[in-house]
């Protein structure tokens, strides 16, 4: 069985590698053994992970990274080729919402600005096919390797308030599925796609959307997700891994073109 979930020697490029789950996730395989690299717009966030596995006794490289930049891509992949020498899993965890592309009493739907709304969708569909390009081509001549998109609970069912950062995540989750299936006929049967899609877990972004700043008492939001979420409570970063590890390993050899989600049973669960 450890044979058959092993991610041993794997070199994982993770993008958004700074963010809460995603340093969880850089940190996690680490210590399974694999070869990370941390990629980030904020290059401080990036190396503080990085460090935190070397720290350990882990191989981990911190890159900055844009991942709406071609060019800022390629070089990464140079940057990781030149220490591992291949690159053998994509992990697409950048991503997030903006403030001003988000519905509120001051900013009703009608008013939402065009510019926000397209970053949104630009930094999770854009921020995952880009890189699915850059690195994906490497595979695909290579003749193996594994994308892991990030979708989200959203994806399932649009969530209130967040229409731009919903229909971005349901555009990663269908690309995901396209993706899988374009690789396998045109390039290789080993190069495989898959996508987890997250239920709610506190992040640096939605902390105090779900919580209240001062008491840490759940807001209005995140009560209802909680009353929504058979298992009661939000999950942890270290919930992730789990599933991603077996997405990643033999043990998902025949899997591709999947979403995921791992989210206490909210997608499951009719409110009734």
């Amino acid at each position: 069985m450890s044979d058959l979930f092993n991610v041993r020697d794997k070199s994982i490029v993770i993008t958004g590698g700074g963010g809460v789950l995603c340093s969880a996730m850089a940190v996690a395989l680490a210590r399974a053994g694999a070869r990370i690299a941390v990629l980030d717009l904020d290059e401080v966030a990036a190396a503080e992970v990085a460090d935190e596995i070397k720290s350990s006794g882990g191989l981990a490289i911190a890159v900055k990274c844009d991942v709406l930049n071609k060019e800022s891509l390629e070089s990464a992949k140079e940057q990781i080729n030149t220490l591992y020498g291949r690159i053998d899993v994509l992990i697409n965890g950048a991503g997030g919402n903006k403030k001003e592309a988000t519905t509120s009493p001051d900013m009703p739907f009608f008013d939402l600005p065009k510019d926000a709304v397209r970053f949104v969708f630009d930094l999770n569909f854009l921020g995952t096919l880009l890189p699915s390009q850059v690195f994906g081509k490497e595979m695909a001549e290579n003749g193996a390797g594994i994308i892991l998109n990030i979708s989200s609970m959203c994806a399932f069912s649009p969530l209130t308030k967040v229409a731009a950062y919903s229909a971005a995540k349901a555009a990663v989750s269908n690309f995901t599925q396209w993706l899988a299936v374009h690789i396998c006929q045109n390039y290789s049967k080993d190069v495989r796609v898959n996508a987890i899609a997250p239920g709610f877990f506190l992040t640096e972004q939605n902390r105090f959307l779900l919580t209240d700043e001062k008491t840490g008492d759940l807001t209005a939001r995140g009560k209802t997700i909680i009353d929504h979420t058979p298992m009661g409570r939000f999950g942890r970063a270290e919930e992730l891994i789990g599933t991603v590890t077996w997405l990643l390993s033999d043990a998902a050899k025949f899997v591709t073109g999947i979403v995921v989600p791992i989210d206490g049973g909210f997608s499951a669960f009719s409110g009734v």
